[in-house]
């Protein structure tokens, strides 16, 4: 007999109802947690690297080792240069310290005292076979220079002949001259352009004053002739005293006379070097410095004190 069939009623299709939406959601629920399993997976999960990566990563570790040993070698190669450097300078400069010392240890009076005897020797050697061969040895010698130059040379030989005798102290005129041929021979040449423009500037200044007269000679030359004699210096005139020299020729006479004192205290202090006197100037001759040093010695100890006033009273 087969079963009999419930009726369905309001209570038990609420219920089943119920059951059908309950599922739903426990399925849903499942496959939220699978999915974040698998989540969790694929993040634990390394990432595949591709052989092109790979490949780049590996040129890219090699490129700075390649780099820092192009650099080493350069340093290196700027160091071995630096070392051949100094190397070439240390020796260069033993060998001038060398040349230095032999030139120092070197007495350049007996060397030019060798090479005059080494000169003359020559000359005569040169002398004696000249005349073992029947030659006339000074026409000879004349082949090597011109006659302007022999002629010049005899003019030295006779001024150094003529001088010989005047190193001597004479007297204070002979010596004056001397001095005075010495500042000529070392003064600058004279400016003659400019000489022209003051000469004429001041026979111009005289023609328009009329002090002086412009005449003209038959062969055509002008000459200045002063009415009452004042152009013209004499023996008489004084005005020379109105010259004012420029500037430059002030600055040129002060420097002839600051070397002038200079050459006077060094010849001063070679002469009391060469006499032993380092101080002060006490004597007026020979004999009264013997006395003063006599002096010194003896009270010297007895009048410092005294000196030692004098000197700081100078002082202030």
């Amino acid at each position: 007999m087969p079963p009999t069939k419930k009726r369905k009623t309001a209570s038990s299709a609420k219920s089943t109802a119920d059951t059908d939406t309950a599922a739903p959601a426990e399925n849903t629920d499942q496959v939220a947690v699978n999915s974040e399993e698998i989540s969790k997976a694929d993040s634990t999960k390394p990432p595949a690297t591709s052989p092109e990566r790979h490949e780049e990563g590996e040129s890219s570790t090699t490129a700075p080792a390649t780099n820092s040993a192009d650099k080493a070698k350069e340093r290196m190669a700027r160091f071995r240069a630096l070392q051949a450097r100094a190397k070439t300078s240390s020796d260069q400069n033993l060998q001038e310290a060398t040349k230095e010392s032999q030139r120092l240890a070197t007495d350049p009076t007996a060397l030019t005292a060798l090479h005059r005897r080494r000169d003359i020797a020559a000359h005569k050697l040169l002398k004696a076979e000249t005349e073992e061969g029947g030659e006339d040895f000074e026409r000879k010698r004349a082949w090597d220079w011109t006659a302007e130059e022999s002629e010049r040379w005899d003019r030295r030989l006779r001024k150094k002949a003529a001088h010989r005798d005047n190193n001597v102290f004479q007297d204070y005129r002979a010596e004056g001259v001397k001095t005075y041929k010495r500042q000529v021979r070392d003064m600058a040449a004279p400016d003659l352009e400019r000489y022209a423009r003051d000469k004429m500037a001041a026979i111009e200044r005289a023609a328009a004053s009329g002090g002086l007269d412009i005449v003209e000679t038959e062969d055509g030359e002008l000459v200045a002739v002063a009415r009452d004699g004042s152009f013209y210096s004499t023996a008489d005139s004084t005005t020379f005293v109105e010259n004012k020299p420029d500037r430059a020729a002030v600055d040129r006479l002060v420097s002839d006379l600051k070397k002038a004192e200079e050459v006077r205290m060094r010849k001063r202090r070679e002469r009391m070097a060469k006499n032993g006197d380092e101080g002060d100037v006490t004597y007026i001759n020979e004999k009264n410095k013997q006395f003063n040093q006599k002096l010194s010695r003896f009270y010297n100890k007895y009048t410092a004190d005294i000196r030692d006033s004098f000197e700081r009273g100078t002082a202030i």
